[in-house]
């Protein structure tokens, strides 16, 4: 069950007696690293408000932003790893399943949900033949599940990400986020509260599917993990689209004092946590919960984790008005207990009584554990290595193509073209159009930027400054929207925290993930930890995905990063900066190109980066940029590819002059390539006063630097430095090599 011997001292000091066996069952659920965050929770009091909510014991399910107009967003990403490494299809619906009741629980209606995935190589050669089809199998199926649940449940699926690195092979990451909507005095709570208020099961049945779901996502993947299939969930997304509309219409009665979903750990989560928070007691019936199969023991009806199913507490004699509306959805829907008074769940079976257990002890007394970090010896390499041990770019085109045809870097369209983009007909900026997507919410002229981003390179190298990264570009990329970051969720992937360098790993992206959204005014509002992600390929790289939420102030002037049909003038935008390593540390470029990944990414400046990312918006509102696009993976070249290629639209650039903003570039890899936190392309408007462009920049602290122009009747790609042409080619070339990376794999 995933306790230690001293654990279960714990719990049988703590109860005076042996538990039972549906209690012991409870406790290693409840006590699992995926409930009781054992080794995360001390290191997450780097988060201001997680700390604040700790102290105050009011953790919930999503976390909430006030947008203005009377609106507030919930957001939450949440991880299903180990569950889509042995049944992906499954794995990865019943993710996006759980993440939008987490939305929908708070009183809110989704209103969108975006995906970050990893996965092994899925290039011939990459890896041995049969890890390829294995990862190849993996990544199909976990797309196919996101959308086969996505497209059914009627919440749009509009951004993410995908990378392939070959220490996925064995354990690959699903992380689901979503996103909701609603009035701002509407939120709901968890806290049951009443003495004698009636308990009510709403939703599916309860089958014996999932059951210890939570321990075997707190436990490493070994070849006996495919043994564990049955502790993967079974969704049905039709019934989760009752589902909403149901608990959001019983919400709207008002009967409903508190409510949560069934999600890891089912009914022992939500009995035990509800409980918990409103310092009360419940009491079950086990014999009143649906079932599909009737001879389910007490165990497995309070741990199988049974999709689409929802625990509410009703105000006293208004339970029928909730039965009834559930009933008219379809749905099952019973009274099963009560609220008492002290702090005891109690589950009776056949009038037996199979747990009596007190909530708190569950919930917040979890054992948490601190090891001991340790910095690996690979680091200080890492951190003195310099580019000179590589000779300088000979063939820039080249190099490009080759980056083109990286899948991590490669277009995304044979995934996303597998989901509903449109639904609820909200959304303004689809993906791969722009940096982040926008929605454009009915009920307000606002817009919503959402971007979920993340790079293991970055913080495999320096935890810190890749943590501060990884939240810089998912501020950057809303921003280039025209955006103003508001807020953050994480999903926070590593390997075993019982390994000391792992653990440091951990320790620092937090803290770097912790000082950059200090720096930005973007609180953590919600997140996850998922760790255990190893196989006996050994630990997934730290992988720390953040989720941005950016406000519009009006939808309409949002932007893309295609060029258009007009000649723009290409403008780079940013701040100085000294670089360690002429941004070829930790780059796509070193990675894809001279197959090696070594080196430290460039650490940012934070309060430049807040004053960017608030410029960026304002100008964007201002209508002087026609797109924007900031530069990452695969440097300044890669960038204004992605900004050509969509309408295939000729650009003519210099790159000479980058050098303004980063003195110690002295090679033409790094011009081209280098990857530089603070780094923006924009496109200007016909209109747009340069001289009032420059002034409102050095008011800000940031730099303007003319690159070129595009050239919409040319189909040429030309970059030029230092008087030579360094790279040129053509756009249909091009686009066949970035468009058509990842179908090339399922020919």
């Amino acid at each position: 069950m995933g306790l230690s011997h001293d654990e279960y001292g714990l719990i049988c000091d703590r109860l005076g007696r042996t538990p039972t066996p549906t209690e012991l069952g409870m406790y290693a659920v409840m006590w699992s690293e995926h409930c009781g965050y054992k080794y995360s929770r001390p290191i997450l009091a780097y988060f201001k408000r997680y700390k604040e909510s700790l102290e105050k014991n009011s953790l919930e399910n999503a976390g909430l932003v006030d947008i203005g107009d009377g609106l507030a967003v919930t957001m939450k990403v949440e991880s299903h790893n180990h569950p889509s490494a042995v049944e992906p299809y499954q794995g990865a619906a019943t993710g996006v399943g759980g993440i939008l009741r987490d939305i929908f629980t708070m009183g809110a209606r989704p209103i969108a949900c975006l995906n970050s995935l990893r996965f092994g190589p899925i290039r011939e050669g990459e890896a041995s033949p049969e890890t390829v089809a294995r990862n190849r199998y993996l990544f199909e199926h976990v797309v196919a599940g996101i959308g086969g649940y996505g497209n059914c449940v009627g919440v749009p699926t509009v951004g993410g990400e995908v990378v392939f690195h070959p220490r996925y092979s064995g354990n690959p990451l699903v992380n689901a986020m979503a996103v909701g909507m609603m009035k701002i005095d509407e939120v709901t709570t968890a806290a049951a509260a009443g003495i004698g208020n009636p308990v009510l099961y709403l939703g599916s049945s309860t089958g014996k599917d999932g059951i210890h779901g939570a321990t075997f996502a707190s436990e490493n993947l070994t070849e006996e993990s495919e043994a564990r299939r049955p502790n993967v969930q079974i969704g049905d997304p039709f019934a989760e689209k009752l589902l909403i509309e149901a608990t959001l219409e019983a919400l709207q009665t008002g009967a409903i004092l508190a409510i949560q979903d069934m999600g890891a750990a089912g009914l022992t989560c939500s009995t035990i946590e509800m409980s918990a928070k409103g310092g009360v007691g419940m009491e079950i019936d086990l014999d009143l919960v649906p079932m599909r199969e009737s001879d389910m023991t007490a165990e497995e009806l309070m741990l199988s984790e049974s999709q689409e199913r929802m625990l509410c507490v009703a105000h006293p004699g208004r339970e029928q008005e909730v039965l009834d509306i559930f009933h008219r959805w379809g749905l099952p829907a019973v009274v099963i207990g009560r609220v008492t008074s002290g702090d005891r769940v109690v589950a009776r079976r056949h009038g037996v009584i199979e747990a009596d257990v007190p909530a708190a002890h569950l919930a917040n007394e979890c054992p948490t554990y601190v090891n001991s970090p340790q910095e690996p010896e690979r680091f200080q390499k890492d951190r003195s290595w310099s580019p000179d041990a590589w000779p300088d770019v000979s063939n820039g085109s080249e190099a490009l193509m080759t980056l083109l045809a990286s899948p991590t870097l490669a277009s995304k369209r044979w995934v996303y073209q597998q989901f509903d983009q449109e639904v609820q007909t909200q959304t303004r900026v689809r993906p791969g159009a722009g940096d982040a997507a926008v929605l454009a919410p009915r009920g307000t002229q606002k817009g919503l930027a959402l971007a979920l981003d993340g790079n293991s390179r970055w913080v495999a190298a320096d935890p810190l400054v890749g943590g501060q990264l990884v939240v810089c570009e998912a501020a950057r990329n809303v921003a280039c929207s025209g955006a103003k970051p508001v807020a953050v969720t994480d999903g926070l992937n590593f390997g075993s925290p019982q390994q000391p360098e792992i653990y440091w790993e951990f320790d620092q992206a937090v803290l770097g993930i912790a000082r950059a959204c200090e720096a930005l005014q973007t609180p953590v509002i919600s997140g996850n930890v998922s760790f255990y992600n190893e196989s006996e390929l050994g630990p997934i790289p730290p992988t720390p995905m953040i989720g941005m939420l950016g406000v519009l102030e009006d939808a309409t002037r949002s932007l893309g990063l295609a060029l258009g049909p007009v000649p723009t003038r290409l403008v780079l935008v940013g701040y100085k900066n000294s670089v360690r390593q002429q941004g070829l540390g930790a780059s796509a470029y070193g990675s894809e190109v001279r197959q090696e990944e070594v080196g430290c990414p460039e650490a940012p400046q934070l309060e430049a980066e807040l004053r960017l990312t608030h410029w960026l918006a304002e100008q964007a509102y201002l209508s002087r940029f026609t797109c924007a696009h900031d530069v990452s993976d695969g440097g300044l070249a890669f960038t204004l590819a992605e900004m050509a290629m969509p309408h295939q639209v000729g650009i003519e650039v210099d790159l000479s002059t980058t050098s303004l903003l980063s003195p110690d570039l002295s090679r033409r890899d790094a011009q081209l390539f280098g990857e530089f936190p603070g780094w923006v392309v924009v496109g200007l408007a016909a209109d747009t006063n340069w001289d009032l462009l420059q002034e409102s920049a050095r008011s800000a602290g940031l730099h303007l630097i003319e690159l070129g122009e595009a050239r919409p009747n040319s189909n040429e790609f030309k970059i030029r430095s230092e008087g030579q042409e360094v790279i040129r080619l053509n756009l249909d070339e091009m686009c066949r090599q970035y468009e058509g990376s990842i179908p090339r794999c399922f020919v």
